[in-house]
């Protein structure tokens, strides 16, 4: 996706895209040449700080990795893309191990973050990434966590979420795509129904309030901007439609929803690119190929 665009969508750590409303600016994540976690406000949540009485292991870290995994659906409105990054990197390092893709290409740059979060990670070892993704999603979920947090812990965690949480905008400095990244449903229809806002506005690189709706999740504000006649099939500076925003976010539930409403799953981007080739989700992939069959 073009830059400022989030995640994505960390596979399940994403709830697809992603994946994973997020509270952030909009702007590249950690700024120009970042590339730790550090740089990007993520400090490593540190495992090692926990007693070894609270580390779990074994089978019941599996359970509790695989718990927490199914938790950030639930988080994607509102953790920040930092944080879904952070969740996206270890769940990946869980799951495949140490990075073991080529670079993406120039021009993905939410494929430059993902690949980048995840390749940092070096040859953590599977146990510390299960153990730094269920710590994440504790202090992002507190009362779904199974597990009491060590208060030193619980501090470090805070202070750092906090750190990601002063980079939201003020009120008084939106504009309409921030108000569509904060799911604002009835600012959106009064802007456009109203105030005679173009429903296909772009933003400096392309982007139609459509994209930044498929990217965030916000399959209620999808289906509003549908419903006011948004250009379905709108390309960004990049090629990329909708469709390749919530396929590479990881958005089931809105590429379904895409689909339905007559997205041409056809369209390549400027890479010659498809949005069944820029998901890594199986059951998209299968969404996706089952439409451009039918198309074909």
């Amino acid at each position: 996706m073009a830059s400022g665009s989030p995640s994505s969508s960390p596979d399940t750590a994403t709830g697809s895209g992603t994946d994973p409303a997020r509270p952030d600016t909009g702007e590249p994540l950690g700024g120009a040449g970042s590339d730790s976690d550090s740089d990007l406000g993520l400090s490593k949540f540190d495992c090692s700080a926990m007693e070894v009485g609270d580390r779990l292991e074994g089978e019941e870290l599996e359970r509790e990795f695989e718990s927490a995994a199914d938790r950030v659906k639930d988080l994607i409105q509102t953790a920040s893309r930092d944080q879904l990054l952070y969740l996206y990197a270890r769940y990946k390092q869980v799951k495949v191990g140490k990075c073991n893709t080529p670079k993406p290409g120039f021009f993905d740059f939410e494929g430059q973050r993902k690949w980048q979060a995840w390749k940092q990670l070096g040859d953590m070892d599977q146990e510390q990434a299960m153990q730094e993704y269920i710590s994440c999603v504790n202090i992002l979920d507190p009362e779904g966590s199974t597990k009491v947090i060590p208060e030193n812990l619980f501090l470090i965690h805070i202070l750092i979420l906090n750190r990601c949480r002063e980079e939201m905008i003020r009120e008084e400095d939106k504009d309409i795509f921030d108000y569509c990244r904060d799911n604002n449903i009835e600012y959106i229809t009064n802007a456009i129904t109203c105030q005679n806002v173009d429903v296909n506005i772009r933003d400096d690189e392309g982007r139609a309030l459509l994209h930044w709706a498929c990217d965030r999740g916000h399959k209620e504000m999808v289906s509003l901007l549908l419903q006011l006649k948004a250009e379905i099939n709108i390309q960004d500076d990049e090629g990329q439609t909708a469709l390749h925003y919530a396929s590479a976010c990881e958005f089931v539930e809105i590429v379904d929803l895409l689909l339905k409403s007559g997205a041409d799953p056809t369209i390549t981007d400027q890479e010659g690119c498809l949005p069944e080739e820029v998901t890594d989700s199986r059951a998209i992939s299968l969404l996706l190929r089952g439409y451009t069959t039918s198309k074909g």
